[in-house]
């Protein structure tokens, strides 16, 4: 026989939960804050090393890139057995030329190109190999002795009137920190090295 506390728990009525309506939670200011100051130590870590990050690689691709425009014209004068240069642009589109001597600006710009006259000058389009544009980065790559053009001969060796040559790239604010700088010599040798790890070779200045 079933008691009567049995009975009435039988047919008690049931407490039941509102139907279509989810159990809500705020977030409590203290979770708010948390979740800020979260936020605030990513972006304080992210977005400085985010930029170091592509200002190096686009200045990697910027002195490379000249690196490899004057190895290239290099094996075509050996190739080729006659002079090819490398000059500071003085126009990137035809006609092309190159800039006034003097002009150490290679940020404006380059062409390889035939040197037929052996004078650093365009003879014409038809002897254009190669032309670079000139940097939007507002990045500076300067040579020193206000080397404006490089000429390689039938056997690889490099005229510029000097030695040794270096062109320098800094970025725009001249943080040394990212400074490189390109080394040319006679015998057409040529490398790239950082300030930061090479001072002596790259001295920045």
């Amino acid at each position: 026989m079933k008691s009567v506390y049995n009975v009435m728990a039988t047919y008690a009525p049931q407490r039941r939960r509102p139907v279509g309506r989810a159990l809500q939670r705020g977030v409590t200011m203290a979770e708010l804050v948390i979740v800020m100051l979260i936020v605030a130590i990513i972006t304080a870590i992210g977005v400085p090393l985010y930029r170091h990050v592509t200002t190096d690689n686009r200045m990697a691709t910027e002195v490379n890139a000249l690196l490899g425009d004057l190895e290239y014209a290099r094996s075509e004068a050996v190739r080729e057995g006659r002079t090819i240069t490398v000059c500071v642009a003085g126009s990137v589109t035809s006609p092309y030329s190159c800039a006034a001597s003097g002009v150490n600006t290679w940020q404006d710009g380059w062409i390889v190109f035939v040197d037929v006259n052996d004078n650093q000058t365009i003879a014409s389009d038809q002897d254009v190999l190669r032309v670079h544009e000139p940097f939007t980065s507002g990045d500076t790559f300067e040579a020193n002795y206000g080397i404006s053009s490089v000429s390689f001969n039938r056997d690889g060796f490099a005229y510029t009137g000097e030695a040794n040559v270096t062109i320098t790239l800094k970025n725009s604010s001249n943080d040394a920190v990212f400074t490189r700088c390109l080394l040319l010599s006679q015998s057409g040798m040529m490398t790239t090295a950082l300030h930061q790890t090479d001072p002596t070779d790259c001295p920045g200045t």
